[in-house]
C-alpha cells in the first residue's frame, strides 16, 4: 500500500511547486511516485477536440487508451462526483507514494492521510489547523515558524530534502507496519 500525502492550500499558494519538489527528491531516492490532481473546472478534459481519442469518446467509448512511444494515457468517461477517494487512489496502485493536490473536502479530516499545507499567511495557517488533520508539515511562501506551532515548517523552495526526509520516514514506517501485519498471520 502506498503512503498517501495530500498537498493542500489556497489557489496560487505553491501546491504544484511542492508536489514537484517532493517528487524530484523522492524519485531521485528510488521511490515510485504518483500524482493525483483535482481539477475544479467543470468541462476540463485532457483530450483534444477532433483527435481520434476524442472521436472514440464522442461515439460512446467509456475507456479510451492512447499509447505513444513514451507514455500511455487512459481516459475514463464517467461521473466522477460519485467516486470515493479510495476509488480514485486505486488508479495509483503500484506506487510507493501518492501525492494528491486539492481534494480539500475528501481529505480534510481523513486521519489516514497526512496533509502538507501550503500557506501564504498566518491566517491561512491558523485556518488550516482547524480544517485539516493530521498536518505533517507546513510549507509555502509564509513561514509558520514565528507562530511557534508544534507542526514543522519547511521551505520547499530552499530545501525540499528536509520535507522529503519526513515523507520518507513515513513511507519506511508504513512498510515496517505492513511487514509486521504480514508476519503476524
Amino acid at each position: 500500500m502506498a503512503a498517501i500525502f495530500a498537498v493542500v492550500g489556497s489557489k496560487r499558494s505553491g501546491k504544484t511547486t511542492t508536489v514537484e519538489a517532493l517528487t524530484r527528491e523522492l524519485t531521485a531516492r528510488g521511490y515510485t511516485v504518483a500524482g493525483i490532481k483535482h481539477v475544479s473546472e467543470a468541462d476540463f478534459t485532457l483530450d483534444t477536440k477532433g483527435k481520434d481519442t476524442w472521436k472514440y469518446a464522442q461515439s460512446g467509448a467509456k475507456t479510451i487508451i492512447a499509447v505513444s512511444s513514451n507514455e500511455i494515457v487512459t481516459i475514463e468517461k464517467l461521473k466522477t462526483t460519485c467516486l470515493s477517494l479510495s476509488e480514485i487512489l486505486t488508479r495509483a496502485e503500484g506506487s510507493d507514494v501518492v501525492f494528491t493536490e486539492g481534494f480539500r473536502k475528501y481529505v480534510s479530516k481523513e486521519r489516514s492521510i497526512y496533509k502538507i499545507v501550503v500557506v501564504k499567511s498566518a491566517e491561512e495557517a491558523r485556518e488550516a489547523i482547524k480544517t485539516f488533520s493530521p498536518i505533517l508539515a507546513f510549507t509555502g511562501p509564509y513561514s509558520t515558524e514565528e507562530l511557534k506551532l508544534k507542526t514543522p515548517y519547511f521551505g520547499v523552495l530552499n530545501d525540499a530534502s528536509k520535507l522529503a526526509d519526513l515523507v520518507e520516514n513515513i513511507i519506511i514506517e508504513g512498510r515496517r507496519h505492513s511487514k509486521k501485519k504480514e508476519t503476524a498471520y
